[in-house]
């Protein structure tokens, strides 16, 4: 399949660091979120890398003026998700390598703070190449809840919500009990995959934002009501197998789903049963960037199987069309999955191997 190679991290966080991608569309309340997580005790042993276009590192100035101590490299060269160079590792290396006297261990988190214009998917193929550093990936998005779903016609705000593990609404002190609400049910619809921090209260966003997502287990269930959906240009769609597939079947239709969608594939993940494998096998992407389907559950698993496709501008014959055809049947998504604990693999963060 295309892409880097995604792997679930084992529930007991063993490993490397745990590596936050924080992205959300301009003047969503990134650098802020970030900032008082820094003050925070919880913000020890965090490593900051800000990302932001032109030479003027206002951001990087802002977090080095709360964040006493906290080591922060800044990546002034444009969008990061439009760089083909390998910055982003050379620095991710030189933050790990670096001695740090007097603290009380390894760094625990290094968080990049992307530019409001980056796609989270490029981001993390530039991360490939630190398989050596076994960092548990995490991407956070921000919501902004006093614009609602108004940054959803840019595609850069679609793919940040989409290949987000966790959406912060932020602002939602500034917005009526309704609004908050309805920023929740937007969010639910346009990636039902997410996990959703939505809160008034501050200090609760803030801590909950950027907690481990280690241990907490957890693959979808199958929806049971009808929603409308969030965006006219965002596309949920449930993918229901046909059966037990071949394994070399499956890859061949994911690598074809990425050729004919490319950057419009927003996200997908679900769960399929191959031949090859006694048990569920757990597929997912955050763009084109596609995980290596591996065992999920136990053999005897009455788990659902399905795959949950997030793209732009979709048309559904689209779908329909990729090669080889009648693998799986589509219909629109009908609600915000729930959440129930499923095996021992944790499908929220990622660890590269």
């Amino acid at each position: 399949m295309n892409g880097s190679t995604v792997n679930e991290a084992p529930v007991n966080g063993a490993g490397g660091p745990d590596f936050v991608v924080l992205t959300g569309f301009l003047g969503s309340g990134k650098t802020t979120l970030l900032r008082d997580f820094l003050r925070l005790p919880d913000g020890a042993d965090t490593a900051v890398i800000v990302n932001e276009a032109g030479e003027i590192g206002l951001d990087g100035a802002i977090l080095r003026e709360s964040g006493a101590g906290t080591p922060i490299a800044m990546l002034s060269n444009g969008c990061i998700c439009c760089q083909a160079g390998s910055d982003l590792a050379h620095t991710v290396d030189a933050l790990l390598a670096v001695e740090r006297p007097g603290a009380g261990g390894p760094l625990r988190r290094i968080i990049l703070e992307t530019s409001g214009l980056s796609k989270p998917g490029p981001v993390l193929r530039q991360l490939a190449s630190l398989a050596e550093h076994r960092m548990r990936v995490t991407v956070v998005a921000t919501f902004d809840a006093t614009r609602g779903m108004q940054p959803a016609s840019f595609e850069e705000a679609a793919a940040q919500w989409a290949a987000a593990h966790r959406i912060v609404v932020t602002k939602a002190d500034a917005v009526p009990d309704g609004a908050l609400t309805r920023a929740r049910s937007g969010v639910a619809a346009l990636n039902p995959l997410a996990e959703i921090v939505a809160t008034t209260s501050r200090a609760e966003a803030v801590a909950a934002a950027f907690a481990s997502l280690a241990g907490r287990a957890a693959m979808p269930a199958l929806p049971r009501s009808a929603a409308t959906a969030a965006h006219p240009r965002i596309a949920v769609r449930l993918a229901r197998p046909a059966g037990i597939l071949g394994y070399d079947a499956l890859a061949a239709w994911l690598d074809n789903l990425a050729g004919a969608l490319g950057d419009r594939l927003l996200r997908l993940k679900g769960l399929v049963r191959v031949a090859e494998s006694e048990r569920p096998v757990l597929v997912q992407s955050v763009g084109t960037s596609f995980s290596t389907p591996r065992p999920f559950g136990a053999p005897d698993s009455d788990m659902p199987l399905f795959l949950v496709v997030i793209a732009r501008d979709l048309e559904d014959a689209e779908l329909d069309a990729v090669q080889p055809a009648g693998l799986f049947a589509f219909s629109s998504w009908t609600e915000p999955l729930t959440v129930a604990r499923a095996g021992s693999l944790q499908s929220a963060v990622v660890e590269w191997m």
